[in-house]
């Protein structure tokens, strides 16, 4: 009887040690998640709020000169305000012609710290495909989730303001041929020679390969070693390559300016300029760790003497 209760303490002692293992392991594991976690320069729920409300069906595929577009354009520049943000002109808006119809390009101004006369434009386009047959084509990723980004760049400049000016650039009619951007390098508002660098966000927010391309250091090799020392996000990828972007989106007009870019992008994909480009089919974690790591380049950039 007394052996039969000795063994039961016994055993009633390895399972509270046990149970205390195995708490102890819980509790450890969590520790360390919590110590791995990224710290975005941005909040990730507000930047994936933008994204989501910018391609939702109210904004009907943004198309230039339609409702939609004024929509984004007064929405975005609803963002700049509450963000302190000032616009680079008499006003936010640098209308230009376009065929039988205007576009507007939204162009906003963060002074610099130590080099105001100096400028970096990062920019992204706000106009998508509108209306086809009866489809919106929201443009979540192309280019919503640039626009977004460029906000969450607004935020981070409230509390850390940059070295060197920066525009925030919000072209229009990208979808027809780059006409804003190219139309916004020919009437930049201050001179042309004080535009050093434009960062241009263009399709960020969603990679199988979870891999983010930076193009432009083959054209302006000064940007390689800083492209390759930055500091990426999680598990993100960040690669050099894919030349033959360089006309393909609204950094274009600068290069042709000679006008040093740095383009960011990810591959096409299956709902590239389709209607199924939607907020559901973009990858969150993706997008919060390429623009955090966007952001991170901008600041190295802002660091050099460019």
């Amino acid at each position: 009887m007394i052996q039969s209760k000795n063994i039961l303490i016994v055993l009633l002692l390895l399972f509270i040690s046990c149970k205390t293992e195995k708490a102890s392991k819980k509790e450890a594991k969590e520790q360390s998640e919590v110590q791995t976690e990224i710290v975005y320069d941005f909040d990730k729920t507000i930047l994936l709020n933008h994204v989501k409300e910018l391609s939702s069906d109210a904004y009907e595929g943004r198309e230039t000169g339609t409702q939609g577009a004024t929509k984004a354009k007064n929405y975005i520049i609803s963002e700049f305000k509450k963000l302190n943000v000032q616009p680079l002109g008499n006003d936010f808006g640098q209308v230009f012609p376009l065929k039988e119809m205007q576009g507007e390009n939204i162009l906003g101004l963060i002074k610099g710290s130590e080099k105001p006369t100096e400028y970096i434009v990062i920019s992204a386009h706000y106009d998508h495909e509108g209306i086809k047959n009866g489809d919106i084509y929201n443009g979540a990723d192309d280019d919503a989730s640039g626009i977004s980004a460029l906000i969450a760049f607004a935020a981070y400049f409230q509390k850390n303001p940059p070295k060197h000016s920066v525009i925030l650039a919000a072209f229009d009619a990208e979808e027809k041929g780059l006409v804003g951007s190219f139309y916004y390098v020919k009437n930049p508002i201050v001179e042309q020679t004080q535009l050093k660098l434009n960062i241009n966000m263009d399709m960020i927010s969603r990679s199988d390969k979870k891999e983010l391309y930076a193009v432009g250091p083959q054209h302006y090799p000064q940007y390689t070693s800083i492209i390759e020392n930055t500091k990426t996000s999680g598990d993100l990828s960040l690669k050099i390559g894919h030349k033959e972007w360089t006309h393909m989106s609204d950094h274009a007009g600068f290069h042709q300016a000679k006008i040093p870019f740095i383009y960011f992008g990810v591959e096409d994909h299956e709902d590239y300029h389709k209607p199924t480009d939607d907020f559901e089919n973009i990858h969150p974690i993706f997008y919060t760790n390429a623009v955090q790591t966007i952001l991170t380049f901008f600041k190295d950039v802002d660091n050099s003497s460019l």
